[in-house]
């Protein structure tokens, strides 16, 4: 994210989470996607979008009829700040905790086992 770019809400993220997976959306779009998981009304949605507007979160393209929204952060990089965010405020820093917490807190299926091994491995090869 820019530096000009705040951390978005809960509400500003599960919008972004829309457009990071789908791409430049409609107001309209975006609604029935969040509709189709919770109640809330087009105006709660459209009145989300603008403040994202006045954040810099999404860009709107006004050439067309319908405004079309974009992300103008990256998935990555807004992930990044809130996890380092996250790790923080409620971990003081302390990546094991996190990592240990974020595991235990659910099932862990054996292809991210795997994947976390390989990560594990390359980040301390990495550091030799």
């Amino acid at each position: 994210m820019s530096r000009s770019a705040p951390n978005p809400t809960e509400a500003e993220l599960e919008l972004l989470s829309i457009l990071w997976a789908r791409g430049p959306s409609t107001v309209r779009e975006i609604h029935e996607i969040v509709s189709g998981e919770k109640d809330t009304g087009y105006t709660t949605t459209l009145k989300i979008l603008q403040k994202m507007t006045d954040k810099r979160l999404v860009v709107r393209d006004e050439s067309q009829r319908s405004h079309v929204y974009r992300a103008a952060v990256k998935a990555e990089k807004t992930q990044r700040r809130l996890v380092d965010r996250l790790l923080e405020n409620a971990f003081g820093g302390a990546v094991e905790q996190l990592v240990m917490q974020a595991l235990s807190s659910r099932k862990v299926d054996p292809g991210e086992i795997a994947r976390l091994r390989k990560l594990l491995d390359d980040l301390e090869e990495n550091q030799r």
